[in-house]
């Protein structure tokens, strides 16, 4: 995200909005494990925590100062154009995030195309689109997760397919807080890509709490690269911490 933003040539300190400035951004759609509340990760710095209709930004690294900090990467991020974040949804790892519309305020660093912030309001899903290239109209079980959240991806009705979904405004009544849904909902497919006629009626999705999560055989499960490589990086810090200590002694 930083790498989108880029620096402008603005003034040199961290600036304070007199009103609240509008954004886009890319999120992770997500659902508590009791599936009672909604909320939203982000996609790097801030994959690993859940918020909500009204966020207060906080470091990850370094709980001491008050985001966002020109010499940390701490804040909210957030893009000026709309035509922006939908560029940003193409790449590969973000085509299962939502496109939403914030309202950015608190302490702010400006950027040529977007703001650091430390404070936000989410307005609005602007869009959610399915893997296949339609727009989602619905939200299913994404495979992958936080402790106590799973997160979910945009599914249209054909890819629903009988899997326990949710519908995007069931999604926006759990947050907490009012947010619009702009999203498509009707199946049409987005600009550029023609839509093929249904020939057969419309398929029907479970609700997403509806079907029960059966267990999988631990052999049958596989590790994501980032939990790999987090248990190669805690094994290495073990075996120098075990040569440290025999220096020592």
């Amino acid at each position: 995200m930083v790498r989108v933003l880029s620096w402008s040539s603005g003034p040199g300190r961290d600036e304070h909005p007199d009103h609240p400035f509008t954004g886009y951004k890319l999120a992770h759609a997500t659902l508590s494990a009791d599936g009672s509340r909604t909320g939203f990760a982000g996609l790097t710095l801030g994959a690993d925590r859940v918020y909500g209709v009204i966020a207060e930004a906080s470091c990850v690294w370094n709980g001491h100062h008050a985001p966002p900090r020109r010499w940390c990467g701490c804040g909210f991020y957030c893009l000026h154009a709309l035509t922006d974040a939908l560029s940003l949804g193409c790449a590969t790892e973000n085509r299962s995030a939502l496109l939403i519309e914030v309202a950015a305020s608190g302490r702010y660093i400006r950027y040529e195309r977007g703001l650091r912030y430390s404070r936000q309001r989410v307005r609005a899903i602007k869009q959610a689109g399915c893997a296949c290239g339609r727009p989602g109209t619905a939200l299913a079980d994404a495979g992958s997760g936080l402790i106590g959240w799973r997160h979910l991806a945009p599914v249209c009705d054909r890819c629903a397919a009988g899997r326990p979904v949710m519908t995007l405004r069931e999604f926006a009544a759990r947050l907490g807080g009012r947010v619009r849904i702009d999203a498509v909902e009707d199946g049409l497919a987005p600009p550029g890509i023609a839509a093929v006629p249904q020939q057969t009626a419309p398929l029907q999705a479970a609700p997403l709490q509806a079907v029960p999560l059966q267990a999988v055989p631990l052999q049958a499960m596989e590790e994501p690269p980032y939990a790999v490589l987090a248990a190669e990086i805690a094994l290495l810090h073990a075996r120098l911490d075990d040569l440290q200590g025999r220096l020592e002694g």
